[in-house]
């Protein structure tokens, strides 16, 4: 049976990255329902977070082949009740509707959006939640003459997770990188032969 399940991936900022992991869901023919990436709480690690509708079993076999690229440190996958998560979206509704009808005043304080930009055509607006709460209003503002609307990706921490910051502390620990060695020979380059 399918589901919603969110890939947490921590990797290396690498060129090519994203294209070796989106060949990977088109390989099993996966489509994304959401992909975001952005700095993680360790510098120069990247965190991915991507929302699948899969089988268990497709989703975990995908884990383990995304987790064999190089550059990728750890893949976490959750289903929606094991994260917070939240998405971002923006309306753009006719300044002259908010003016007039007191509903949508109402409606924007229910759903705690706030105005971003006004302007005597259009007034923006922004609110924060999941994505049940960001279509209802949608659909409500639908009714007074939405103009425009976008919606972000998910973003979301796992629930029972210390980050990676830990795992890369204890990754260090048990195996350092190798102190560097200097070369003996790069000051006295006059008195080495050479051919």
């Amino acid at each position: 049976m399918k589901k919603e399940f969110t890939l947490t991936i921590y990797t290396e900022n690498q060129v090519g990255l994203i294209n070796k992991i989106a060949i990977m869901f088109s390989r099993r023919k996966i489509s994304l329902e959401s992909f975001n990436t952005s700095p993680s709480e360790v510098p120069n690690i990247y965190r991915f977070t991507i929302v699948v509708i899969e089988s268990e079993a497709v989703v975990k076999n995908l884990v383990k082949q995304i987790e064999k690229i190089v550059d990728v440190f750890k893949v976490y996958c959750n289903t929606n009740e094991e994260i917070v998560w939240q998405q971002m979206a923006l309306y753009k509704v006719p300044t002259e509707v908010i003016i007039k009808e007191v509903k949508v005043e109402r409606l924007l304080r229910e759903y705690g959006a706030k105005a971003v930009v006004i302007r005597s055509d259009y007034t923006v607006f922004e609110a924060t939640g999941q994505g049940d709460e960001i279509n209802k209003l949608l659909n409500k503002l639908d009714k007074f003459g939405l103009i425009e609307f976008v919606r972000s990706s998910r973003i979301a921490i796992i629930n029972a997770s210390d980050g990676i910051h830990k795992k890369v502390v204890e990754m260090e620990l048990q195996n350092p990188a190798l102190q560097s060695i200097n070369n003996t020979f790069l000051d006295k380059k006059d008195q080495i032969f050479q051919m």
